[in-house]
This record gives structure tokens, sequence and C-alpha cells, in this order.
């Protein structure tokens, strides 16, 4: 089995990473088309330079990746705006796609606390939703993740005929052998986590520029979101 799990920045991602990577039977692979899209887009990201010395860079080697497994199984944590136009989509058709999605007022909350207020195509949601069109697969929400985190993982394995394991509901803290080297500047609260974080509260206030952000961005979050799982 091969899985593309796709999503945008700040949305659960890494943690459900650590989630298939707890797995015994599961090799995992974390963002391998992100210095592919830095070399080709020219997009001043935090350590930028450093991403495109260590990671791959030609797509097509990329694609090539995302076919090989070195367990039963493969983990793939993708960005939808990663996948530039011409970059190799092939692979993806073979895979079990998923889509996790989540609230974009939250996105966009977590990411300016990161990097600098991000615009539409930081965030991706219209690349997801452009995906989940294409590609077809699950939808699976972050906030029904951290709610429940047993249930919906339960829901997911049983939606893509995986056999649940419960050593995907906690991991070691700390980073992983996986973890691109970008994992400085992002993962440093996932870093202290063994486990999902509990439910989140209120949505944050979004105002300013950021508030356009977030109305284009919603009307493609609410179509995922019509579409997600429910727990079991």
């Amino acid at each position: 089995m091969r899985i593309a799990m796709w999503s945008g920045p700040r949305n659960l991602s890494t943690a459900m990473m650590y989630s298939f990577g707890a797995r015994a039977d599961f090799a995992v692979m974390d963002e391998p088309f992100y210095a592919p899209y830095l070399t080709d887009s020219g997009a001043d990201h935090p350590m930028r330079d450093q991403i495109i010395a260590t990671h791959e860079t030609d797509p097509s080697k990329v694609a090539l990746m995302c076919r090989s497994a070195g367990k039963p199984h493969l983990y793939m944590k993708h960005m939808p705006h990663h996948m530039r136009d011409g970059f190799p989509m092939d692979w993806a058709q073979e895979c079990i796609n998923i889509h996790l999605i989540r609230h974009p007022a939250r996105v966009i909350a977590s990411y300016a606390a990161k990097r600098a207020m991000p615009t539409l195509e930081d965030i991706g949601f219209r690349q997801q939703h452009a995906l989940y069109r294409q590609l077809g697969g699950h939808v699976i929400d972050s906030t029904d993740i951290r709610a429940n985190p047993e249930a919906m993982m339960r829901a997911l394995c049983a939606a893509i005929g995986l056999a649940f394991d419960p050593a995907m509901l906690q991991w070691p803290a700390g980073p992983r052998p996986e973890d691109g080297v970008w994992a400085r500047h992002w993962y440093g609260a996932v870093h202290k986590s063994t486990g999902f974080a509990g439910a989140e509260g209120p949505l944050p206030e979004i105002d300013g520029p950021a508030a356009a952000v977030l109305a284009d961005a919603l009307p493609y979050y609410r179509d995922l979101r019509n579409a997600r799982l429910r727990p079991m």
C-alpha cells in the first residue's frame, strides 16, 4: 500500500506522518517535492538554501522515489501547492489519496506565527481542491482527529482497507530521521508531542488583509469538508 496524504501547511500533517511512522509496517516520506517546488518556483521560504542543498530537486527523480518503499507500506506527506505545472503526477494515480484539511482561519493564524502573512497560494486550499477533483480519494478533517483520535484513525484505516494499529496513537517525543531539514523551523511543537493534541478552542479572529485570504479559502474548505470521513 502506498498512501499519498495531501494537506496544506500548519494542518496536523506532521503528526499524521508520525502516526503512520509509529507503525512497524510503514516507511514514511516528508514532503519529497518541497525542494523541487522551491527550485522551480523561486519561492523565498525559510531555510530555502539548506532545503535545496539537502534534498533532491529533480521532480522526475522524486516521482520515482514515490514509487518505492522500504517496508510493506509507504506513507507520503505531500503539499498540493508543491506540485508545479509539469511535475510528474502519474505516480499519484497508483496511490491511495487522502486529503487532510483544517479550517483556514486556524491555518492562517498558525502560518503567520512562523512566517509572513500567507497568500491563498501559500496555504494550498485551491490546489488541494483541484487535486481532490482530479485524484478522488478520502477527506479527513484535523478538527475531527483532534477531537477523537482513535475513532478517526479507525475510520480512516477502515476506509482504506488497512488494519488499525494502536501504535498510531502515540510516538516518542523529539525529531525523527525522516524529517526534512526544514523541521528545525516548522516542527517545534510536534517534536514536543507524544500523540495527537486535544480538541481545539474557538476559531481565531482573522482581520486585515488576511480576512480576504480566509474568504477565498473558505469555499474550497467547505466543499472538501462536506466529503469528509465521519468517526466510526
